[in-house]
């Protein structure tokens, strides 16, 4: 019998599995902080915009994330056995998956404007939000498509790729931005525009690069050989673990949306300020998701061996690493909220004081935000590992929308406190889901104790 791996070197493994799967999702970040930098120093109308129009996209596109994100444990249970077969027939159809999500939800992004005035927007900040994804809209096709080859690599513990593959697409973002959003070594100056045609053509590159790299280094697998056959086996059995996930990640994603929409009607500065704390919040909580998707995968593996002691170790291990996390960055974010703030408006612009006045102090919820949200996503990682996805996706729907979306609303509107109203709501929504579905994880931990 394998003697049980102890606390260090699950941690140890966490680490090993975890450092590069945050490093891509950090990257990715990047991208869409960079358009948020770039476009704030080009024009406050446009970042607004951006904040909008951005959160729209990574709502839809978070929906189709589902199907790749259910290639995770899929995958790691077929490569333990070596069904190579069954890698393929999945990580086929999730592909399939992805396209055809595409096609449903495309009308909605060349039809954006009328949306979000019927959301009660000002009409210039629709306006460009609805060009801004008139264009961009077109790269959910190869976003989703990296998404669904990057968890057929993370399922085969291959993630380096993937992180160099992101970081080269984030150097090439900013570069493509400077050109085309301020009209750089002679090209046309097209702001917003330009923001949207360099996000296409990034995540373009990185589809080709991900597919030439996983067509090459793992021959054996032959994932395009007649890729255009359907398996409806494996099509449903992705389907069935992937639409849970996704529609969890959703009611998370569309409660940030809301929240925007909410600030929206308090005003543009307000609207500009949250999209700056937004972006901390972000990108601390991408710090977690990456310890989270490590987590899904020890966790997977205990359970396939039904065994208690390591399922409860990895959930151990995977909470410590993210606690240490969360105290290094709260202390960070405390002592540089203003600094933070600052970088996402241009010094000239003589709205800036007003901006970054209100960013400061949000970002200092972002912080007391990342130790929610922290917590949550290891809970929901742990219970991914163990298969478990229907119930805590009914979870976040409750505590998310049934809770932090009303106290939103209560605080900002009733109580009259405005944007920070807006972001106590969504504190208060992210701990009520941490207690569930932490509850939920050990207590089923017990359960596969009582039944071995």
């Amino acid at each position: 019998m394998t003697r049980p791996l102890t606390y260090l070197q699950h941690a140890r493994a966490v680490l090993v599995l975890g450092i590069p799967i945050t490093g891509s999702h950090l990257a990715q970040l990047l991208i869409n902080m960079t358009d948020t930098i770039m476009l704030g120093w080009h024009d406050v109308e446009e970042l607004a915009a951006v904040v909008l129009a951005g959160g729209f996209w990574f709502t839809v596109f978070i929906l189709g994330t589902g199907f790749g994100i259910a290639l995770m444990p899929l995958v790691a249970a077929a490569n333990a056995v070596g069904n190579d077969v069954e890698i393929r027939r999945t990580t086929r159809m999730a592909l399939w998956l992805s396209i055809l999500f595409c096609m449903l939800i495309m009308p909605l992004m060349i039809f954006s404007e009328p949306i979000f005035l019927a959301m009660g927007q000002e009409p210039e900040i629709a306006r460009l939000a609805g060009v801004y994804l008139k264009i961009a809209g077109w790269g959910i096709v190869p976003a989703l498509g990296v998404n669904a080859i990057k968890g057929y690599l993370t399922g085969l513990e291959r993630t380096q790729f993937i992180l160099y593959t992101t970081i080269a697409a984030a150097i090439l973002n900013g570069l493509i931005n400077y050109v085309l959003i301020f009209g750089n070594f002679g090209a046309p100056e097209l702001g917003i525009r330009g923001a949207a045609i360099a996000s296409v053509s990034v995540n373009i590159f990185a589809f080709v690069a991900v597919c030439i790299y996983a067509a090459r280094s793992i021959p054996e697998h032959d994932l395009f050989h007649r890729i255009w056959r359907p398996d409806w086996q494996a099509f449903s059995r992705v389907f069935q673990l992937g639409w849970p996930i996704g529609l969890t990640n959703l009611a998370e994603v569309s409660l940030f949306t809301g929240a925007a929409v909410l600030v929206g009607w308090i005003g543009t500065f307000e609207l500009a300020a949250h999209g700056i704390a937004l972006q901390v919040a972000s990108f601390t909580f991408l710090l977690h998701l990456g310890i989270s998707n490590a987590a899904t995968i020890l966790a997977g593996k205990a359970y396939g061996r039904r065994d208690e002691v390591e399922l409860r170790r990895a959930g151990i291990a995977a909470s410590v690493i993210s606690a240490l996390v969360v105290l290094i960055t709260v202390i960070l974010l405390f002592v540089f909220n203003e600094t933070v703030s600052g970088w996402f408006v241009n010094p000239s612009d003589p709205v800036r004081p007003q901006i970054v006045a209100i960013a400061a102090v949000l970002v200092l919820y972002a912080a007391a935000f990342q130790v929610a949200d922290a917590g949550q996503v290891i809970a929901m990682g742990l219970l991914r590992g163990v298969q478990d996805t229907k119930v805590p996706m009914l979870m976040a729907v409750f505590f998310y929308w049934g809770v932090g979306m009303p106290f939103s609303y209560l605080l900002a509107f009733t109580f009259d406190y405005g944007v920070y109203g807006v972001w106590t709501g969504l504190v208060i929504g992210l701990v009520t889901a941490w207690i569930a579905m932490s509850l939920r994880f050990w207590l089923k931990s017990v359960r596969i104790e009582a039944a071995t």
